[in-house]
C-alpha cells in the first residue's frame, strides 16, 4: 500500500487499493477519482443491482464529486430514493 502511493501518488493507491476490494460502490469511487467516469458509472449500476448499502452516501461522498454534474448521477440518485 505505501509502495503504491509513494510509487504513483494517490492514484497509484487507488489502484493497489482496487486489487484487493470486493464491494462495487468501492470500485466505483476508485473510478471516479481516477477520471473514469463510464467505469464509475459501470460499478454504481452494478451497486444498485446488488442493493449495495454504501450508496446511501452517494451524495456526501467526495470520491463522487466529479459524478455530480453527469446526467447519469441524477438518474441514479432518483432511482435509489436520494433527495436530489
Amino acid at each position: 500500500m505505501r509502495h503504491a502511493y509513494q510509487q504513483a501518488g494517490i492514484k497509484g493507491w487507488r489502484r493497489w487499493s482496487m486489487s484487493r476490494d470486493t464491494r462495487m460502490s468501492n470500485f466505483a469511487a476508485d473510478y471516479a477519482v481516477l477520471g473514469e467516469p463510464g467505469r464509475a458509472f459501470e460499478y454504481l449500476e452494478r451497486a444498485y443491482v446488488e442493493r449495495d448499502g454504501d450508496l446511501i452516501f452517494l451524495k456526501t461522498d467526495p470520491d463522487f464529486d466529479s459524478l455530480r454534474s453527469d446526467p447519469r448521477y441524477a438518474d441514479l440518485l432518483r432511482r435509489i430514493g436520494l433527495p436530489q
